[in-house]
């Protein structure tokens, strides 16, 4: 991925001005939703250091998951607090794949929370529904 990409969490900004400014390194998610756009391109690029960085350590597994799913979009339900001066928020989204050896295309509901400490944000965890 490069800088003047389009950016994987479709925010309509390149990678380097949105998500790609977190990865690396050079700026930290001010929100909830800015570091789950920022999670979800990870996903996308790969980016397996990033996604642990900004998990919760008491949940934070030893691997991300990573798989071969190509991620073709984000859409965003809803947000519950998460903004530059709060402590926890949640965001509801939904992320559209397709499997690149099968070319099955697929669905994963997420509802996840985050928490601000230390003035990052980290993911938490979510309640998930996979169609």
């Amino acid at each position: 991925m490069h800088d003047d990409d389009r950016c994987p969490c479709l925010s309509g900004d390149t990678y380097g001005a949105c998500c790609g400014r977190y990865h690396s390194g050079a700026a930290t998610a001010p929100t909830a939703e800015a570091l789950m756009r920022s999670r979800y391109s990870a996903f996308a690029v790969g980016d397996e250091a990033y996604l642990l960085a900004t998990w919760a350590p008491g949940t934070r597994p030893d691997s991300a998951g990573l798989g071969a799913e190509e991620w073709r979009r984000l859409d965003i339900h809803r947000t519950e607090r998460g903004g530059p001066f709060d402590t926890a928020g949640v965001v509801e989204f939904t992320a559209h794949y397709r499997d690149p050896a099968t070319g099955t295309r697929g669905r994963l509901h997420e509802t996840s929370r985050f928490v601000r400490t230390g003035g990052r944000w980290f993911y938490v965890d979510g309640a998930r529904e996979a169609r």
